[in-house]
């Protein structure tokens, strides 16, 4: 090269263009997780959202109005009226305890769908905050659901109960991060079978959802308010019977230390899982 061309060069210097590649925010990361799970389950939105309208018609029909007869009423309402209220949150459970055992096992051992996703610029934690927002969302939408059907029927008599939706996505939030933390020991799908029937069962029944607690044997009583499933049938009818009261606070704060805690041992554990 002669020294005419260096001096060209050295008046017209290359300018080298540099690709900046920057990490999306937090909310973002989560955010795109739980639209994940979203557009995978709303690719079947028929199937998958039919059965929440269909269940609590089923359940009122065959134990509200058939028990309902021989019941009467139960802390002078009556019995329809209480079943009808606590049937709001189960659906939460159970659904955010589905998609946060069986779904996340099924991602994690079968699909492999985590491996890619924690490849990108998504941690382990980001990607469980969003399976654990994704169950809530699902739990908000059978909770309101549910009292779509009831409020047909009469049965919702407080315009607060509009709020009760919010008390089946915060079961969605409890039961996805204790759910992601059973499925953190498992091993073997079919070992869900102890979970669900071993813990979620009893749960339904003993958490006031059907009958009130005070009669139980006291022992009965302090394992039952141990439940998280008592402490949303209690926030749900205090909103359903405009009765909120100063101790409902304390179910609430149960409820957020019960999320914080499973969720973070359920991120912990599943950390280690995926990242070898």
């Amino acid at each position: 090269m002669s020294n005419h061309d260096r001096e060209e060069l050295h008046k017209f210097p290359l300018r080298i263009s540099r690709v900046e590649t920057r990490v999306p925010s937090l909310a973002s990361r989560i955010f795109s997780v739980w639209y994940r799970h979203y557009r995978v389950y709303t690719k079947n939105l028929i199937s998958n959202g039919f059965p929440p309208f269909l269940e609590p018609l089923i359940f009122l029909a065959a134990i509200g109005l058939g028990l309902g007869h021989y019941v009467g009423f139960i802390e002078g309402t009556p019995y329809v009226l209480f079943l009808a209220t606590g049937i709001i949150v189960p659906p939460a459970m159970f659904t955010a305890a589905f998609e946060c055992s069986f779904g996340t096992f099924i991602r994690l051992e079968f699909d492999k769908v985590y491996d890619g996703m924690i490849s990108a610029s998504i941690n382990v934690r980001d990607l469980f905050i969003g399976e654990i927002l994704f169950a809530g969302t699902k739990s908000l939408f059978f909770s309101s659901a549910v009292l779509f059907v009831i409020s047909l029927f009469g049965l919702v008599t407080s315009p607060m109960a509009i709020l009760s939706p919010l008390v089946g996505f915060l079961t969605g939030l409890m039961f996805g991060s204790l759910s992601l933390f059973t499925t953190s020991f498992v091993n073997n799908i079919n070992h869900f079978n102890f979970y669900f029937t071993g813990l979620l069962t009893p749960m339904f029944f003993f958490s006031g959802i059907v009958f009130p607690l005070d009669n139980l044997p006291g022992i009965v009583q302090k394992v039952a308010y141990i439940f998280p499933l008592t402490h949303s049938a209690i926030l749900v009818r205090a909103l359903a019977f405009n009765r909120l009261t100063w101790s409902n606070l304390l179910s609430l704060l149960y409820t957020v230390i019960f999320i914080l805690i499973f969720a973070t041992l359920a991120i912990f554990r599943l950390k280690k899982r995926l990242v070898k």
